[in-house]
């Protein structure tokens, strides 16, 4: 009689962890999350709601809406080597220097090694002209700052030719965010797709009243911003047939305030030289 009870309580038992397993194999199992939710959300737009569609344009003039906005920017770097721009010659002080010559690159890089250099545009050197010049500076200068042609502010830079911005590109990180700046505007791009304006088939910000629009471009640096909260880089990209004086200006879309940068560091990518430069005659 013992053994039989035994048995039955052994029995018992055993049924009990059965119910306790056969209970646990039927609780659903959580769902996967699915594969949409994973999707970067999407970006913001520039678009205004009740805007003018771009087929019908609300005539704009100068007067009617301001385009270029305050001019904002850092202090003029009181110590730094000004490199005034001339077409393809620069001035350093009383030195003239053609950098696209092998040895005025080579004497112009002594010059400002060591330096923190301020660039000097003026109205007329477009881009195009600069390549030797910023490839001295960047292996050369200790720092370098763009000035704005309209104020007494400037930028500094990180000068980065076309296979150095390729490398920055390739990096693995959140936002990658660059200003592409064309003669109909900026695109304003990121590792996820471009800031939507006005006109899905156009630019980001367009050009109003025949100018660059700071004041949008501003506007719309601020809404990537709060995107791309960590991004801490910009890089601007302007058309290489662009004057550096009209590149300059976009850097100040940058600064809500003067000082109160955006992004903390700016990239600014310049033509590769295609050649090696010239010896003197």
């Amino acid at each position: 009689m013992r053994t039989v009870r035994g048995m039955s309580a052994v029995t018992q038992a055993l049924a009990v962890v059965l119910l306790v397993v056969v209970a646990a194999g039927c609780r659903e199992e959580p769902r996967a999350e699915p594969l949409k939710s994973l999707k970067p959300a999407p970006l913001p737009s520039l678009a205004v709601p009740g805007a003018a569609t771009p087929e019908a344009p609300r005539p704009a003039s100068p007067a009617e809406v301001e385009v270029a906005g305050p001019i904002q920017g850092e202090p003029l770097p009181a110590a730094a080597l000004r490199v005034a721009l001339a077409g393809e010659r620069v001035r350093v002080g009383a030195e003239t220097f053609e950098p696209a010559r092998l040895d005025d690159a080579t004497r112009l890089a002594q010059r400002v090694r060591g330096h923190a250099v301020l660039v000097v545009p003026d109205a007329d050197t477009f881009l195009v002209q600069t390549s030797e010049l910023f490839t001295v500076l960047r292996d050369s200068a200790e720092a370098v700052w763009l000035a704005h042609p309209d104020g007494p502010v400037a930028y500094p830079v990180v000068l980065r030719d076309e296979a150095g911005f390729r490398a920055w590109l390739e990096e693995v990180a959140p936002g990658k965010l660059r200003i592409i700046m064309r003669a109909d505007g900026f695109e304003l791009t990121t590792s996820v797709g471009k800031l939507p304006g006005p006109d899905p088939n156009g630019p980001s910000v367009p050009v109003r009243a025949g100018r660059q629009d700071i004041v949008t471009l501003r506007r719309g640096l601020g809404l990537l911003k709060g995107r791309f909260k960590t991004s801490e880089d910009l890089c601007l990209v302007p058309s290489f047939g662009m004057e550096v004086a009209q590149a300059a200006r976009a850097l100040g879309a940058n600064f809500t305030a003067p000082g109160e940068p955006l992004f903390d560091t700016l990239c600014f990518v310049y033509p590769t030289p295609h050649q090696a430069p010239e010896s003197s005659p």
